[in-house]
């Protein structure tokens, strides 16, 4: 059962809490995306302020970790408005000024799930499979507070390469841990607003619990540039995710 969460400490509330996109489709209604009091709250310090992530967590009286997760899911509804133009409004959450003022009330609109990151491993036989084009399974996490609450294996049916940022995005997911993975596929899920951590090896369930400590070891720079994925070649076979990955 998820652990309920508590308030995080927000110093300052938004002076502008409604956006839209001045297109000729687009109305001046704000209903659409909604970024919390939170999320707000840590673009603020981190992006506006220049915070380091250890800094915003203190300020704000929560885990690192928690930052990470509102600051994945801020950028995500901030590249869907600006790539996407949807409306978006700054309300809701759970937060306590730092006035001293409670706002515990707001607790009570915080919908469920609201707050839980996804996370995706290429998935085989326990371990992360190394090449995500032609992974069959991901194994999908969601984690609340830093902690993961529930897992499913799903198949991708087949899809491949560039398809399955689209699968992913569908299905919600915040963060993919892979192997090796080829360019197309990079900018897909980039696109797709999905951060990727590449060059991940052993345990599926290890590497998520080291990502969540900020612990895991991958290489970012990690792609197959040894051969075309677009050709069908198999990169299972040349070692994808290793020192030939570059």
């Amino acid at each position: 059962m998820a652990r309920p969460s508590k308030p995080r400490r927000v110093c300052r509330l938004p002076s502008c809490t409604c956006f839209y996109a001045g297109n000729p489709g687009h109305s001046a209604d704000c209903r659409g995306l909604q970024l919390s009091i939170e999320e707000y709250e840590v673009i603020r310090l981190l992006d506006y302020q220049g915070l380091t992530q250890q800094e915003a967590a203190a300020q704000m009286n929560t885990g690192r970790t928690t930052i990470q997760v509102l600051y994945t899911q801020a950028r995500r509804k901030l590249a869907r408005f600006l790539v996407e133009g949807f409306p978006l409004t700054i309300t809701g959450g759970c937060y306590q000024l730092c006035s001293g003022q409670n706002c515990l009330e707001n607790c009570q609109n915080r919908k469920k799930g609201e707050y839980i990151m996804k996370i995706a491993v290429t998935y085989e036989n326990g371990q992360v499979f190394q090449h995500f084009g032609h992974t069959s399974q991901f194994k999908v996490y969601e984690v609340e507070n830093g902690a993961v609450i529930s897992s499913e294996i799903v198949d991708t049916n087949g899809q491949g390469h560039g398809a399955l940022a689209g699968f992913l995005f569908g299905g919600g997911v915040d963060v993919l841990i892979c192997g090796g993975i080829g360019g197309g596929a990079r900018n897909a899920l980039a696109e797709a607003g999905i951060e990727l951590y590449p060059g991940a090896t052993g345990e599926a369930d290890a590497q998520v619990e080291s990502f969540l400590k900020g612990q895991l070891v991958y290489d970012p720079d990690t792609v197959c540039s040894h051969h075309s994925h677009e050709d069908g070649h198999d990169c299972g076979n040349h070692g994808c995710g290793s020192e030939k990955c570059h």
